[in-house]
């Protein structure tokens, strides 16, 4: 094979190996359609929970796009906004809480990772809105 060939060779199978990688991405969380409309909105602070058993019955997972909050349906779409970097998630309630005054909303680590909310801080300010 001549220097070119070999080269061209090269850069198709680095375009293939690249485009596979791209494909293996981590889950990405659910994203409202653009009909989606907003039910009911909250501000608060939202706070970092861990391992427990959910109101749903659903195995708690740190890894996934959930939440809980006292009132709003299990189950329902809520897109949740770092009022202090303008980072949004789009998650799912599957429990209840949180249990102390003046918090609207536990994420999981990952719920919590996506918006900037980082272990160490362990709560921020939010807004929440429900949507339909």
């Amino acid at each position: 094979m001549t220097t070119t060939v070999r080269h061209s060779v090269f850069c198709i199978l680095a375009a293939v190996f690249g485009s596979l990688l791209a494909s293996c991405s981590s889950p990405k969380p659910p994203v409202p359609q653009a009909a989606a409309r907003i039910v009911e909105s909250q501000h608060g602070i939202a706070s970092l929970y861990t391992d427990h058993r959910t109101a749903s019955g659903e195995r708690f997972s740190a890894s996934a796009f959930t939440a809980a909050h006292r009132h709003w349906p299990l189950g329902c779409l809520v897109r949740c906004t770092n009022l202090h970097n303008g980072r949004w998630v789009v998650i799912r309630i599957n429990d209840r809480g949180p249990y102390i005054r003046g918090r609207i909303i536990d994420l999981t680590p990952k719920a919590a990772e996506s918006i900037g909310l980082s272990k160490s801080q362990g709560i921020c300010r939010v807004r929440i809105d429900r949507l339909q």
